[in-house]
């Protein structure tokens, strides 16, 4: 009878004696934990999750241990209270044992000796190791905590010369306090500001310097929403700015994930900023915002004289506007009124054409002027491509947890966003000239550009101009053939498609390699026999008949300088008469005790055909590639697999070329149905420059 499936074979350790593997179906008065790992407790719930071997250790239950560790850290001797807050900081990650241990007012007692001030190093380190994760269990809500309790976390924040332990429970409870806890926010805040979290940010020690900016994010992701402005902007500083690109990124190699994930974070949080803009519509009657649209005119358009007249000047602002390229000629405000990107789009244009002006100019008057219908259309693609960088930074969007896809850039300049736009919309151009792109085009060119901007971005450029760099070097064209590798990559074979395909095609390159290889045998080679001198080698030609039933050789003379005839090669073996074909040493001529003494190259291009007993034909080939053909040749003839290195590099070659051709991309190609016609032939040959 199979055992019942509540039972399962555990190995137990106990105090002074050998794990033994027993069966076990439920323990009444001890508890069960896991010796390795994180040594949870066994419960009703967990016990399910045990598997045939397991090494469990026997210990009391976890209501007793609490209550035992409640005592021990409320004893008056010294060295018990630290053991005892060294084993409680150890099962508080367990749930089963922190229930207790929380039901038993434990949280409290904890709180009473931080806020006591009585305790320092270890024992404060240890004490607060407890209480977080006792805390991050959800079991109570945060709001319970006192403010004299935030007050002396605080302290140890705010004090210059505190034990780097302690620091670091510090920062991350607070971290905690500000999360979940809307009332905690305001307390801490009162009592913790970005300027004096910046010194945390020089230190050494990484991990100081993760729990420093995850408080931060926390401090600016709960602040409302005049205090984040204002924090925005001391984020902003160029001073603060400096300390993390040079203290934390630069300083530290590598970086951890931890801090990858908190440079993300704090990166996505500055940028959602830009949410309010990008969400706000352009509101068609606002006169200061009509006046924008108009400087962009201005700046694009200066020196010209306005018309007097109404109805001339609105003919000509309507002329400008459409070689602005907005979609709206007449009035080009109602392009602003969806979002995302809302005004956002017009605050890049405006930054664009004020800060970098000769730039915005250039790309404005070199497509205005246009008559091939090529133009780029500025205003249109400005807008398109914020609306595309802020799905690419998730402008808008709570920042995802484990992700770490931060980008050093960024934090070298304080205007990065708007820095970056100028740098893409400069890259638009550039692309939608390479495509030779038309207007039917811009939903292709938006896409190469959005790939352009990833794949440049996934290289983690350290500047700006570091960033212009890998962008020249992502043109159209190696776009292209990035996009014809990856499609031809590992990856892609795998799919059950392209394997069903590699599988169909490979037939028939193999069957045009054995071909190759056996017109190779028919034309013949030319082998040098191998003799005790020099002096004395002699050349010898081997062929094969053109219906591939006999193998022709005969000695020469001398090397030939074209084909051999049959009739001189008075030696035959017929086809069928072959054994086998050996290689290397295996060969005869190779285990003779004259040709020992020959090198490893003259080893490595040998090779024999065996045909009768006593009787074999033996090879030296002159080089690697005749190696290779003719023993594959001869493979081919006895209907065995070709093996060599040439055929499997000429399989993959040939296999890869005919694989791109038939997934060759032919839409919108017209192939004719007839070929081409021959063209006449030229009147005279004499095709070539006299220089007389």
């Amino acid at each position: 009878m199979p055992p019942h499936s509540d039972i399962v074979k555990v190995a137990i350790e106990w105090p002074g004696a050998n794990a033994q593997l027993i069966e076990i179906d439920q323990v009444s008065q001890f508890a069960l934990r896991y010796a390795d790992g994180p040594q949870l407790y066994i419960t009703e719930q967990s016990r399910s999750e045990m598997k045939n071997g397991t090494i469990l250790r026997l210990a009391i239950s976890p209501a007793r241990a609490a209550r035992q560790l409640l005592d021990r850290i409320q004893s008056h001797g010294i060295d018990a209270r630290l053991e005892a807050l060294k084993e409680l900081a150890k099962l508080s990650a367990d749930p089963t044992f922190a229930t207790e241990f929380i039901n038993m007012e434990g949280i409290g007692t904890l709180a009473r000796l931080v806020e006591s001030g009585t305790h320092f190093g270890e024992m404060l380190a240890f004490t607060l190791t407890a209480f977080l994760e006792l805390m991050d269990h959800g079991i109570v809500s945060w709001d319970l905590i006192s403010l004299s309790f935030i007050k002396q976390i605080a302290g140890y924040v705010n004090q210059p010369m505190v034990d780097v332990s302690i620091l670091q429970r510090s920062l991350a409870i607070l971290e905690s306090m500000v999360l979940n806890s809307h009332s905690l926010y305001h307390r801490v805040a009162q009592d913790i500001t970005v300027g004096q979290l910046i010194g945390h940010l020089q230190v050494s020690n990484q991990e100081i310097q993760t729990y420093a900016i995850a408080l931060i994010n926390a401090l600016f992701l709960k602040a409302p929403e005049d205090r984040r402005q204002e924090m925005a902007s001391t984020l902003a500083q160029k001073h603060l700015r400096s300390i993390i690109l040079n203290h934390v990124i630069r300083g530290n190699r590598p970086i951890k994930a931890e801090m990858a994930h908190q440079l993300y974070v704090l990166q996505v949080l500055t940028f959602n900023l830009l949410e309010e803009r990008m969400m706000t519509k352009m509101d068609p009657s606002d006169q200061a915002q009509r006046d924008i649209i108009f400087e962009l005119r201005r700046i694009a358009f200066d020196g010209e004289n306005d018309p007097s007249g109404t109805e001339k000047r609105k003919a000509m602002y309507t002329k400008d506007y459409k070689m602005l390229g907005f979609t709206n000629h007449v009035n080009p405000a109602m392009d602003f009124t969806q979002t995302p990107p809302g005004m956002l789009a017009l605050d890049n244009m405006l930054y664009l054409a004020k800060l970098h002006q000769d730039t915005y100019i250039r790309i404005v008057l070199e497509n205005s002027s246009r008559e091939d219908k090529h133009e780029c259309p500025f205003g249109r693609c400005a807008i398109e491509l914020t609306r595309m960088l802020c799905e690419i930074l998730q402008v808008g969007e709570l920042p995802n947890e484990g992700c770490n896809d931060y980008h050093p850039m960024f934090f070298t300049h304080d205007r990065a966003w708007e820095e970056f736009f100028c740098v893409c919309i400069q890259l638009l151009n550039k692309t939608w000239k390479e495509m030779r792109a038309t207007a039917e085009d811009f939903n292709k060119v938006m896409q190469v550009v959005r790939e352009q901007i990833t794949r440049a971005l996934a290289m983690k450029p350290s500047s700006l101009d570091h960033l212009k760099g890998k962008l020249r070097g992502l043109s159209y064209s190696e776009i292209l053939r990035l996009r014809q590798s990856e499609r031809m990559s590992q990856d892609d074979f795998q799919s059950p498609p392209i394997i069903e395909l590699r599988e169909r095609i490979q037939p028939e390159i193999l069957e045009l390699i054995k071909q190759q290889r056996l017109n190779r045998l028919c034309e013949g080679s030319c082998f040098r026999k191998l003799g005790n001198r020099r002096r004395q080698e002699k050349f010898w030609f081997c062929r094969l008949s053109l219906n591939h039933k006999v193998l022709h050789y005969g000695d020469l003379d001398e090397s030939p300088q074209g084909e051999v005839p049959l009739e001189l090669l008075t030696d035959k073996i017929p086809v069928s008469d072959i054994k086998s074909v050996v290689t290397g040493k295996d060969c005869p001529h190779m285990k003779e005790k004259s040709a020992l003494k020959q090198n490893k190259e003259v080893l490595e291009l040998a090779f024999s055909v065996l045909y009768d007993p006593d009787e074999n034909l033996n090879f030296v080939a002159p080089n690697k590639y005749e190696y290779c053909v003719w023993t594959d040749g001869l493979c081919a003839l006895l209907g065995r697999e070709m093996g060599s290195d040439l055929t499997r590099s000429d399989l993959d070659t040939l296999i890869s070329m005919e694989m791109k051709l038939r997934l060759l991309d032919l839409e919108n190609i017209a192939i004719p149905e007839a070929p081409p016609p021959v063209p006449k032939e030229p009147s005279t040959y004499n095709f070539t420059y006299n220089y007389g």
